[in-house]
């Protein structure tokens, strides 16, 4: 019996030791050292623009994304600015009336093009700018715009009125076919939703309209904390690149989302990223 006991305890300590080291996620900095969320913290503040690259179904990254903001509102107060992928430029207006409380979360939710994440993932981010009076921009080109480039090219955009052209970035747009990020959606052709060769065209015009509309509502000592798919900043590439464009001076940091089945270290192809890169357990439960 006393060995049975022994035998219970012994088995009963080894899981609760396994248990204390089940990692929910871990961050490295580019090189692939460890790192924490202070330090993000800290990186993040000395720079003007940061770009939070996320798994868009990864709750670590969501929670993250929100601590995040925590922080550096309160360490930047009123010179702190939101901004967002996930809104179309052509509702910033009605994201700025629920913003400013003038109309109700009904309507907002009624009339804005609102992810299918919204509530558990999206949501918790404006509600935050909504009460700590946070500027929350809405950064991408809408959806209809995207489209006419997938089918047509940059030059579908022409045909657009005066009015429609002020929610993306100024035509001509400028394109490098050759960045690596590019390229490698051309080698997806004949996948679903990857329909041709304008379709990393598609992506760019995304990407430069987002790096307008923060290079926009950027202020001096303000700093950008901006919500997007990691493959619109992975590798320095993307938003990272047109804002480059826009101003080569600009201080940027990156951050990325990737998952591993194991947590303690980085992959090497994962090296060289983004400035920090969060690591999060391939189990890890998905939001959608």
């Amino acid at each position: 019996m006393k060995k049975i006991l022994l035998s219970f305890v012994f088995a009963t300590l080894l899981f609760s030791a396994q248990a204390q080291h089940l990692a929910a996620y871990q961050l490295f900095d580019s090189q692939g050292n460890k790192a924490d969320f202070g330090q993000m913290v800290s990186k993040a503040l000395e720079n003007q623009v940061i770009l939070f690259g996320e798994l868009h179904n990864n709750a670590i990254a969501h929670w993250l994304k929100l601590e995040l903001s925590k922080a550096l509102h309160e360490a930047k107060g009123e010179d702190f600015i939101m901004g967002a992928e996930m809104f179309e430029a052509d509702n910033q207006l009605i994201l700025n009336e629920y913003l400013g409380g003038l109309i109700t979360e009904r309507n907002f939710r009624a009339e804005a093009k609102l992810w299918r994440n919204y509530e558990t993932d999206i949501r918790p981010l404006v509600e935050l700018a909504r009460t700590q009076k946070i500027p929350f921009i809405a950064t991408n080109i809408p959806r209809r715009y995207a489209a006419i480039v997938n089918q047509r090219g940059f030059e579908g955009l022409d045909a657009l009125s005066k009015e429609a052209k002020e929610y993306i970035a100024p035509l001509p747009i400028a394109y490098d076919p050759e960045l690596p990020g590019y390229k490698a959606m051309l080698e997806m052709r004949g996948m679903p939703g990857h329909t041709g060769v304008n379709f990393p065209k598609a992506q760019a015009i995304k990407d430069a309209t987002m790096a307008y509309f923060i290079e926009k509502a950027l202020k001096q000592n303000s700093v950008f904390l901006h919500f997007n798919g990691a493959f619109h900043s992975n590798n320095y590439e993307g938003i990272v690149w047109y804002l480059q464009r826009l101003n080569s001076r600009m201080r940027i940091m990156t951050i990325s989302t990737v998952e591993q089945e194991d947590v303690s270290s980085l992959k090497e192809e994962h090296l060289g990223l983004a400035d920090f890169i969060i690591v999060v357990p391939t189990t890890m439960t998905k939001t959608h």
